[in-house]
């Protein structure tokens, strides 16, 4: 007689879904509070690296000179970049010395839309072992970027490695993945100032 007590069959697993957007489980998201820290940190840090530059060159000169800005100038840097198994390993601080342009991190408005603008990037990134920093804020993620370097919009923007202020900071975001730290100990004196916000904004896709 047939056994009538069989196990019945286990259902075929589901398909895995197709990603919309960047992977980002392996690195650091801000968004809401921690987002705007973040921004008010990064815009201080880089009033201090200009001022100790001694302003010599016009703004928008010196913040190409600091960062990659826009995905296609990031996607161009990433890829002069030497794949991480040839690249020296230890933490980036400074290009003094290197015939090309290394990254320290990229910050990316992983909400931004199509997503497929930034989709190449993680795994491009991650083959240079150049770490990313989501931010999101409801779709407008590319406007709280744009702020930074006195655009309207900027999708991505990538930290050269400069080894000042704004690389300070950068590492302790990546350390620590948050800024909880930075604002017990300092407070508002992270801030370093406002970045001064009357020039005209533009777009950096």
């Amino acid at each position: 007689m047939r056994n009538r007590n069989k196990a019945p069959k286990r259902a075929p697993p589901e398909p895995a879904k197709p990603s919309s957007g960047p992977q980002e489980q392996d690195w650091s998201t801000f968004e809401g509070e921690s987002l705007g820290l973040l921004i008010e940190s990064i815009q201080g840090k880089i009033k201090v690296a200009r001022s100790l530059d001694g302003a010599a060159l016009p703004e928008k000169i010196w913040l190409k000179q600091q960062f990659a800005i826009g995905v296609n100038e990031v996607t161009r840097v990433l890829e002069r970049m030497p794949p991480s198994n040839d690249a020296d390993d230890r933490p980036i601080s400074s290009n003094n010395n290197l015939s090309y342009t290394r990254l320290q991190a990229i910050l990316v408005a992983s909400d931004c839309n199509p997503r497929w603008l930034t989709r190449h990037l993680p795994i491009l990134a991650s083959s240079r072992k150049v770490p990313l920093i989501f931010v999101k804020d409801k779709k407008r993620g590319s406007l709280r970027l744009g702020e930074l370097v006195n655009l309207k919009t900027a999708i991505a923007i990538g930290i050269k490695a400069k080894g000042n202020a704004v690389n300070h900071i950068i590492q302790k975001i990546l350390c620590d993945g948050c800024l909880n730290i930075e604002r017990k100990s300092m407070g508002q004196s992270l801030l370093n100032g406002e970045i001064n916000g009357n020039q005209q904004p533009g777009h950096a896709g």
